[in-house]
């Protein structure tokens, strides 16, 4: 009788405690219903629908989605410009990232004030940066051209040259690394000096302890770096929309990214169903991404706790 009485004063606690719980998180989970998920149920049956927002939606079935991987080019010139821009751009900003990091983890005076001008770029206004580039990236009066001039080296016309756009905006990337550049230098400066130490009475030389025990120390911060990157990699569009020429993608549809594509589907041709097609199909190829780097990821990210 005892044990059933005290039984029932726990199951009554945590019902109490359930109720809590969901007043708490209630508001969370209408956010999410009002402004994300409804939102996005939206436009899954709108992806299916010709609808131009002026007008009722009428229900097409998958002819947006065929007429997108079949008949139309752009959808095709815009994916394989997102894709040249993110495999380019993941790589070189994460290794830019950790050898940024790594200098800067050496406590030599001044590197305060270096680590303030790398991380500088991360938090300048992005349409500002985009015009400081067109300025640099200029074909006759660029910085950039100019410097290579006083070593006898033409300088590309950048910007008005396809072989050179995504380049450009790639250089430009590399160049804003200081977000990512801190949390490498956070984690750095958590990595237990009695491993350096051990290292060193093993006769580990400098590459040697950067190898066998800073990159293995640091995988989970380059994992969640390349996770974060691909993703915003994916959603470039800003610096195609303010730094093309004439802001329609040029010259010949070089920065013509996905997401600029879809933005010219929705907004300037208001074929909102074809949009949003373009939208899930965009996130059916992150999430396939994500899932794939998670796969692998538990074959070469380090936890201390022992856990892949």
């Amino acid at each position: 009788m005892e044990i059933k009485m005290k039984r029932g004063k726990i199951t009554s606690l945590q019902k109490k405690e359930e109720r809590q719980g969901y007043m708490f998180i209630f508001p969370w989970v209408f956010g999410f219903i009002a402004f994300l998920g409804g939102p996005m149920l939206f436009s899954l049956y709108a992806s299916f629908t010709d609808y131009d927002v002026t007008s009722r939606m009428n229900f097409v079935g998958i002819s947006n989605y065929t007429e997108l991987i079949f008949n139309d080019k752009f959808f095709w010139i815009s994916m394989y410009n997102t894709l040249y821009y993110v495999i380019w751009t993941v790589p070189l900003t994460t290794i830019g990232a950790i050898l940024l990091g790594v200098l800067l983890n050496q406590g030599a005076p001044g590197m305060r004030v270096f680590r303030t001008l790398y991380y500088l770029p991360a938090v300048l206004s992005g349409v500002a940066v985009y015009l400081l580039w067109m300025q640099l990236l200029s074909p006759s009066t660029g910085l950039i051209n100019v410097v290579l001039s006083w070593f006898g080296i033409q300088g590309p016309s950048w910007l008005f040259d396809p072989a050179w756009t995504k380049p450009a905006l790639i250089m430009m990337k590399i160049w804003a690394v200081g977000a990512s550049m801190l949390l490498y230098l956070a984690v750095l400066q958590n990595v237990p000096k009695q491993l350096y130490e051990a290292a060193e009475i093993d006769g580990a030389n400098a590459w040697h302890k950067f190898r066998n025990v800073t990159l293995p120390m640091i995988t989970p911060v380059i994992f969640f770096d390349v996770v974060t990157s691909t993703i915003g990699g994916f959603q470039v569009f800003q610096e195609a929309l303010v730094m093309s020429p004439e802001g329609n993608g040029g010259p010949a549809n070089s920065l013509l990214f996905y997401n600029f594509y879809m933005y010219r589907q929705a907004f300037e041709q208001f074929n909102m169903g074809y949009a949003t097609a373009m939208a899930w199909i965009l996130f059916l190829i992150i999430l396939v991404i994500t899932l794939i780097n998670i796969k692998f990821g538990k074959k070469w990210v380090y936890y201390e706790g022992g856990d892949k």
